[in-house]
């Protein structure tokens, strides 16, 4: 591997607020880069906003304001979040930028010679922004499954990507694991998608669209958001104009499961048609409900991520979404399962081992052995395997195993006996519960980036001290 990683992140569309599918989108690639530069890499994580679309440009009509005022808003919004989960990103593209349509202008005439025009005429989900065909149509019943609204019938002059001409390398790109598609059973169903995948509409007419980039040499047509949008993980570094063969191909690209299709399918046929690479990973996750039912704003049955943040705290946040939903399945959230996993796990578990154990080593005046801090050698390998396949949740459940190994050991050898009858057994005893919290703490760093920050620092010290406040303080659960 490359001591040079790329990573990116599906860029949201800004025609509303964040919700918690994008938080895991930027959850995952944060645990991703923090792991990586564990392992003494250079790492560069892209993020950025999707502004072009009719979604958007109804969205500001219906607002009354101007649409570029409209997605500013909204891009402030996503900004205020992405920062506030702690996120480590170096790279940040709006298609709104004049440098990235620029580019993305000269994308397309790169890729002219794959390019055609012609009328469509067929199913249309302005949710999705995208076109289906007769066979999607009728095996879902004319209605998208994810938004819940008929498809449109639309008959239209647009411009078409000849995915055609590139089918056959993509498909052995996947099979062969070139391209590789986390978790396995995506890979699969992706493929039986891809050999009915028709050649795709690449543009809109001004009449319908305006906002949008221009095609280049042609006045009344603005580009599909797609390959607007999917341009930006490469513009971002400065292609066309410069050489980004330091960065790409991406180590891995996180996104949801229901834009697989376009970032294994038109993706891949774009940067074929431009001579780069694919990229290595595409780390697929599922969806979110909400107690057990798919959220929807229609009946809202929706929760907000800055609202979970806003009561239990970030790192509270990270730890059920990056531990108790799963990195590729399909998960729920509950206020309940929240809560109990707070307040009996972070607080309980964590939170009281750490209070307990410092309040022991000063009581006894046990100081950092900081030479014992690598006891646990086949933890770290099984760790580091899961995470290096993009087990998160799995590496994270292995982890905290470990915590309640601490505690039990604690509860089984009870220092506070061995105080009175074998002082010498204490210290050792105390030395390895210590280094052994110390080593779990280290691997927590990609998933709790402050809460290890602060036992780290509380059990380095010659004088090991209690926190003055808990890590994490009791929280009334949700009514």
């Amino acid at each position: 591997m490359s001591n040079k990683i790329y990573i990116t992140t599906a860029i949201p569309y800004l025609n509303g607020q964040p919700h918690v599918g994008h938080a895991l989108d930027f959850l995952l690639a944060d645990i991703m880069c923090r792991y990586l530069k564990t392992q003494d890499h250079e790492v560069r994580l892209q993020i950025g906003a999707d502004e072009h679309g009719s979604k958007i440009f109804h969205k500001a009509e219906e607002a009354g304001i101007p649409t570029q005022e409209f997605v500013d808003q909204n891009w402030a919004s996503f900004r205020e979040f992405i920062d506030i989960l702690n996120r480590s990103y170096t790279d940040i593209v709006r298609t709104t930028d004049e440098d990235h349509m620029r580019r993305v202008q000269e994308i397309w005439k790169k890729l002219e010679d794959h390019i055609y025009k012609g009328t469509y005429e067929g199913w249309y989900c302005e949710g999705c922004e995208a076109f289906v065909s007769q066979k999607e149509y009728d095996e879902l019943g004319g209605v998208c499954p994810d938004h819940q609204k008929p498809f449109t019938k639309l008959s239209e002059e647009n411009y078409y990507l000849r995915i055609s001409d590139f089918k056959a390398q993509i498909t052995a790109a996947i099979e062969k694991d070139e391209l590789r598609i986390v978790p396995e059973f995506r890979k699969r169903e992706f493929l039986n998608t891809l050999a009915d995948m028709p050649d795709v509409s690449i543009s809109r007419p001004t009449k319908t669209l305006s906002w949008g980039v221009p095609v280049p040499g042609d006045d009344t047509q603005v580009m599909y958001v797609w390959i607007d949008a999917l341009s930006n993980y490469i513009t971002v570094l400065g292609y066309p104009e410069k050489d980004i063969s330091d960065w790409w191909p991406a180590y891995a690209q996180v996104i949801g499961k229901d834009i697989l299709r376009f970032h294994a399918g038109i993706w891949p046929a774009m940067l074929l048609g431009l001579g780069l690479p694919l990229p290595k990973t595409i780390l697929t996750h599922g969806f979110i409900t909400f107690n057990n039912e798919k959220m929807a704003k229609s009946t809202g049955n929706v929760v907000s991520p800055i609202e979970i943040i806003n009561k239990y705290g970030v790192e509270a946040f990270r730890y059920y979404f990056s531990r108790h939903v799963s990195t590729t399945d399909d998960s729920d959230f509950s206020w309940d399962k929240m809560h109990r996993a707070y307040d009996g796990e972070l607080k309980n578990d964590l939170g009281n081992l750490v209070q307990r154990l410092s309040t022991m080593a000063n009581k006894y005046e046990i100081g950092a052995d900081l030479t014992r801090d690598d006891i646990l050698i086949s933890l770290e390998q099984e760790y580091n395997e899961l995470m290096q396949n993009f087990h998160y949740s799995d590496a994270f459940d292995l982890v905290w195993t470990q915590v309640q190994r601490i505690n039990k050991r604690i509860d089984e050898e009870k220092p506070w006996s061995l105080a009175k009858t074998d002082p010498k057994e204490l210290k050792v005893l105390m030395i390895n519960l210590i280094s052994h919290l110390r080593t779990v703490s280290r691997l927590l760093e990609p998933f709790l980036p402050d809460t290890s920050a602060r036992i780290t620092e509380i059990f380095s010290a010659d004088t090991i001290t209690p926190p003055a406040t808990p890590l994490f303080p009791p929280i009334e659960a949700q009514q």
